[in-house]
């Protein structure tokens, strides 16, 4: 994002304009000064998502992110200013503006060649790719406002281009600087603009770029900046529409300036265009001119130039009504009610909701890349195996309290990001109707009324979306994050049909063992190697909670937010290393951290699963991936031992396992069978809260089970450690999967 060759020219040729501040030293000039609110503290406008790649720091990235990590990270970084007496205002994108949608697709290809590089890496070498192929974990952007938010933070997401109410609010609110990562913030005529990627959060120190310096050094006036910029190229007017005009800035440039001071091709393009610019302008009639007259264009790449040049232009600066902006009118009118439009403004706003907005009043979803390989035709893209679930989303919104009685009929543009999809024009897909159990359904019933009735209703559509509705005698007997989590696996297996039993081990497990685990111990996991199908897998999870996300939205929010988010049921480390370990045939009671409630609920959440999806038709099989070879190390829970590899934590020696015989370890204690059996017998067979004619037991972990962890005994051998699994056998190429529910 941003001007092309801009932040290059300031950080390497233009050294007076780069001033490093002391955001301590600003935040108390600002108090102190005459015109500055007293009424609340400095404030900081933060780009969101130019922090993420800067906040997200953990270790791990590729198997799905440390979600618990990164939640502790944030907050560490949030109580740095809140300190200081800085008050923080975050912005997040919303929306993908249509005139900038060619280069939101530019980026997408190109970073698709990035995932294909870590796929060939962890492929051949087992590990996770260094630093510079870092590519973020998938929903980042989407859960992040979310977290912001659970740590007390102001949090705002935007209906047009973020970068303009980024600029536009810290104008209007006399907010003390704009931190982020974008030239375009020295375009816009506004607080001052401060780099995030020189932020020294231990000092709160970093680079301002001085709006006035810049401009005295480049002999322009602030008001001419947006036709530089535009002329250098930025996410409106593409580079190569103005190629032409550079090169012959450049050339006469060159011709009067036989030396540049400048000598880098970037700094002599940036000085050169400024010449050009300040030589267009010559009288008061000019001045008034978004692209002055001089400048010999055709009409179309005029028109363009003055719609980059207006979306410079902020509220309250004195522009031609050219550049005035109208809001954004909903793309489906017709088919919901002013309340509901208002409501889901509202919500998208204030960074509440998700998908939403994007469908009701935009008409359009998308979803950036996901780390998926491209070369492995067994596993469905996570944009198809999801897609039964939005055109429901898209029903639920759109043709509910209609009874299928449409003229005509809506349809949702898709711009997903997915191996085999060259994005050249948007997927067009069309709603599916939800049935639910009411005599008038309709959105405002759902969004809008209260009740008990009208609260079961938002759960079973919410339900149904993912085919699963018989879940809701579950609702309130297991904590809602399981409940989420059960339905997404169940609805996963459904749709993709080569899970097996092992990936479901490798899902419900680590859900289930994540309660009772810090972010310390998440760190601590040690992986012997990288699964390129466990890194797919971790990923189409956390998508799937996005799209939980929208559902619940969308339904009326008969769950609470917080039980969507990731850092409650999954964990990248923690997932990958239930996976290696569900695929080497690791004992139920090892997978579960050989702790008995954890062990009970486990069987008692994949019995409801397999139970659902047998009378669906689909039977889960054992497909085990065994090791090709023995790494150096293997998952353990012990200490490190610097010279033999790992220990148990209390010295004593841990016996070899034996051999495999169909997937299954042989050797199994008569302790563990009658373990295993004691559990599957479990909570909801023992009795507990009575619903339906079935009796079942509260999950919820009370404080005696989390008292105990530092007292187990340690735990044993994690069996065979598991390797790449080399080539595979291909499926046909990923055939559309079933609607949920058939």
């Amino acid at each position: 994002m941003g001007v092309k060759g801009l932040q290059y020219f300031m950080d390497r040729c233009c050294p007076e304009a780069c001033v490093t501040v002391n955001l301590r030293e600003m935040a108390r000039q600002q108090q102190a000064s005459a015109t500055a609110p007293h009424t609340s503290n400095p404030t900081l406008v933060v780009d969101g998502m130019a922090c993420l790649r800067h906040w997200y720091s953990c270790k791990d990235w590729a198997c799905g992110g440390q979600w618990r990590e990164y939640l502790d990270i944030l907050k560490r970084w949030v109580e740095a200013f809140t300190s200081a007496g800085i008050r923080l205002v975050f912005f997040f994108d919303g929306v993908v503006e249509e005139q900038k949608r060619q280069e939101w697709v530019k980026r997408r290809r190109r970073v698709n060649g990035e995932i294909s590089k870590i796929f060939c890496h962890i492929k051949e070498h087992g590990d996770q790719p260094g630093r510079e192929l870092f590519c973020l974990p998938s929903g980042l952007a989407t859960f992040t406002p979310f977290a912001l938010r659970s740590l007390g933070q102001e949090v705002f997401c935007s209906v047009r281009e973020a970068d303009y109410e980024i600029a536009s609010y810290a104008r209007q609110h006399g907010c003390m600087g704009i931190l982020g990562e974008d030239s375009d913030f020295i375009i816009y005529d506004s607080a001052p603009y401060l780099s995030v990627a020189k932020l020294r959060i231990n000092s709160l120190t970093t680079v301002m770029y001085d709006r006035q310096r810049l401009c005295q050094t480049i002999g322009l006036a602030v008001t001419q900046l947006p036709l530089l910029a535009c002329l250098l190229g930025n996410d409106v007017v593409s580079e190569e529409k103005m190629r032409d005009v550079r090169n012959n800035a450049m050339a006469a440039y060159r011709k009067n300036s036989p030396a540049p001071h400048y000598g880098a091709p970037q700094g002599q393009v940036v000085l050169a265009v400024s010449q050009l610019v300040s030589s267009l302008w010559s009288t008061e009639d000019e001045e008034a001119e978004l692209v002055p007259q001089s400048l010999n264009l055709s009409t179309p790449r005029r028109e363009l130039l003055k719609k980059g040049v207006c979306l410079y232009t902020l509220p309250g600066q004195k522009r031609p009504e050219l550049c005035e902006i109208s809001s954004l009118p909903s793309a489906f009118e017709k088919y919901v009610s002013p309340e509901i439009l208002k409501a889901c403004r509202e919500k998208h706003v204030a960074a509440e909701g998700f998908m939403v907005y994007t469908v009701l009043c935009v008409g359009v979803t998308e979803c950036s890349n996901t780390l998926e390989d491209e070369e492995d035709t067994e596993l469905v893209p996570q944009a198809l195996v999801y897609k039964p679930c939005r055109q429901l989303i898209y029903g639920l919104l759109l043709l509910l309290g209609h009874n299928g009685r449409i003229e005509d009929p809506p349809a949702i543009r898709e711009w997903f990001v997915f191996p085999g999809n060259p994005l050249k024009e948007p997927d067009i897909v069309h709603p599916l109707p939800v049935s639910l159990p009411c005599d008038q359904p309709s959105l405002d019933l759902l969004w809008l009324s209260t009740g008990p009735d009208v609260a079961a209703l938002r759960l079973t559509a919410f339900l149904t979306i993912f085919g699963c509705p018989e879940f809701s005698e579950l609702h309130g007997v297991i904590e809602d994050f399981l409940l989420a989590a059960l339905c997404l696996v169940t609805y996963l297996v459904l749709q993709v049909q080569t899970l097996s039993l092992e990936d479901v081990d490798s899902y419900l497990s680590q859900a289930v063992c994540l309660r009772l685990k810090s972010s310390q111990e998440l760190q601590q996991i040690e992986l012997p190697l990288f699964s390129s199908r466990a890194v797919q897998l971790g990923s189409l999870y956390v998508r799937g909670l996005s799209h939980l996300l929208g559902a619940n939205c969308a339904s009326g929010c008969p769950l609470p937010s917080a039980a969507l988010m990731p850092w409650h049921s999954f964990d990248g480390r923690l997932f990958h290393s239930k996976y290696l370990l569900a695929h080497s045939g690791t004992e139920k009671t090892e997978l579960l951290d050989h702790d008995s409630s954890s062990l009970s609920l486990f069987l008692q959440l994949r019995e409801k699963l397999t139970e659902t999806c047998n009378k669906r038709g689909r039977v889960l099989q054992s497909r085990p991936n065994a090791p090709q070879s023995r790494p150096k190390t293997t998952i353990q829970t012990g200490y490190r031992d610097r010279h033999s590899g790992w220990a148990p934590s209390d010295g004593t020696c841990w016996r070899k396992r034996e051999e495999t015989t169909g997937g299954h370890w042989r050797g199994r204690g008569r302790r563990e069978r009658e373990e295993e059996t004691e559990a599957r017998r479990g909570p909801w067979a023992r009795g507990g809260h009575s619903e339906g004619g079935r009796h079942f037991h509260s999950f919820y972990p009370d404080d005696h089970d989390r008292g105990n962890q530092n007292t187990r005994r340690p735990p044993k051998p994690r069996g065979r450690a598991y390797n790449n699994r080399g080539k595979y056998q291909l499926a046909p190429r990923w055939p559309q999967p079933p609607a949920p529910g058939t």
